[in-house]
């Protein structure tokens, strides 16, 4: 089995879990499917827990809690903005507009028009 790299266009290249307490679900997952959870060093300083198999990162636990537990699939496009601006005129509703984040790319958030969240990503590695 061949794993596509996180920045092919279409990829569900990223899983983002948010919740109420991040040590809690890292435990929880670390446990429960074996991953090796790795502090990765964010650009403000903070740290982003991120998920690991084998030696690559799948996904990450936000560092703000959330009311409610969640996984987020980020799907990778060749340019968020015109993405957006195409499942909005196929009924998606936009959470989160898109914006930068220093140090991976730039992202958007989303619901479908049957109501499930996603998000769309461009990683910063893929401008030309």
């Amino acid at each position: 089995m061949s794993i596509l790299d996180m920045t092919a266009v279409g990829n569900a290249g990223w899983i983002g879990h948010a919740g109420p307490d991040a040590g809690q679900a890292k435990s929880f997952y670390k446990e429960v499917l074996g991953w090796s959870i790795n502090e990765m060093p964010m650009q403000d300083g903070s740290s982003y827990g991120a998920a690991v198999v084998g030696e690559t990162a799948i996904g990450g636990f936000a560092p703000m809690p959330e009311e409610n537990g969640s996984w987020t699939i980020y799907f990778t496009v060749a340019d968020v903005d015109a993405s957006v601006v195409k499942a909005q005129s196929k009924g998606a509703t936009v959470l989160t507009p898109p914006m930068d984040m220093p140090g991976v790319g730039r992202m958007a958030t989303l619901t479908d028009p049957q109501g499930a969240q996603f998000a769309l990503i461009t990683y910063e590695s893929m401008a030309s």
